[in-house]
């Protein structure tokens, strides 16, 4: 069974002061219901759609100063209690879904990167699939089914990937993984090489942070040294499975889905516009 490890122990400087105290992970989100509109954290949004797709088992990798999304993440039977006198099903829906679920916590002593942060969960995951997503970006699908989360983990049952991304066009390409992309068949391609923020990108296609592993992944984590930023970059050691002959595919997401971002002041002000419309 696929298990879920959502990371969330950057540092968010790019979104001070907001994030002094306050995980960027943790900033809302507005989405609309049938007669009004719900704020939700962006991780609980992510948690949410995942819990959804039947995953029950997750790890959090979090940074020591980020206790509020513990907390978050942990029933309080008296607030619930309070809550339920006041018949707030949209809380309470939550609390429930976290009853059903197996939730994990790691620490990331230091921001070295999302590799180490994906690093952390090599014990958690042990010798089964995962899904690997940042708690800074989530896909909405805009009301369809077919969400690209669903393909994906589909796609991890079924497939001898040791690797499965997700990608979509971006305006900017150096701010993103760029991978190089051999169409193989309507909506799959193969993964022939990965770069990390290039300076001349070969492509504007650019990686979302949700990836769908096998443990492989760990061994060649162990491997890389820091790169881009002087971190352990996530997409170097993808790399390493992609020259060892491992089978790297990558998907793109649907036309009709939109990828919302907190990492930035500009790409939270789009993501905003976007959902609250």
């Amino acid at each position: 069974m696929i298990k879920a490890v959502l990371t969330a122990a950057g540092m968010g400087t790019r979104m001070l002061p907001m994030t002094k105290e306050t995980p960027k992970e943790m900033l809302p989100i507005f989405l609309k219901t049938k007669n009004n509109y719900v704020i939700l954290p962006m991780l609980q949004l992510i948690y949410e759609q995942l819990y959804d797709l039947k995953i029950r088992n997750y790890c959090f990798v979090v940074g020591r100063e980020k206790r509020t999304i513990k907390n978050h993440f942990t029933s309080n039977v008296n607030f619930q209690n309070f809550l339920a006198q006041k018949n707030n099903s949209l809380i309470n829906k939550f609390c429930k879904k976290l009853e059903n679920s197996n939730l994990g916590w790691v620490n990331q002593s230091k921001p070295y990167g999302f590799g180490d942060a994906v690093r952390q969960s090599e014990k958690f995951v042990g010798k089964d699939n995962f899904l690997v997503h940042g708690g800074d970006v989530a896909i909405l699908s805009n009301g369809k089914k077919n969400h690209s989360l669903k393909t994906l983990i589909k796609l991890g049952n079924n497939s001898t990937a040791s690797a499965i991304l997700l990608f979509r066009k971006v305006s900017d390409p150096k701010r993103h993984g760029v991978p190089t992309l051999e169409k193989i068949s309507k909506e799959r391609y193969l993964v022939k090489n990965v770069i990390e923020k290039p300076s001349k990108p070969k492509s504007n296609f650019g990686l979302l942070p949700i990836y769908l592993f096998t443990p492989r992944i760990f061994e060649k984590l162990k491997q890389i040294v820091p790169g881009k930023g002087n971190e352990y970059q996530l997409t170097d050691a993808i790399q390493k499975l992609v020259d060892d002959n491992e089978r790297v595919i990558a998907i793109p997401i649907k036309p009709y889905e939109t990828a919302i971002d907190v990492g930035t002041i500009s790409s939270y002000k789009a993501g905003l516009k976007t959902t609250f419309c």
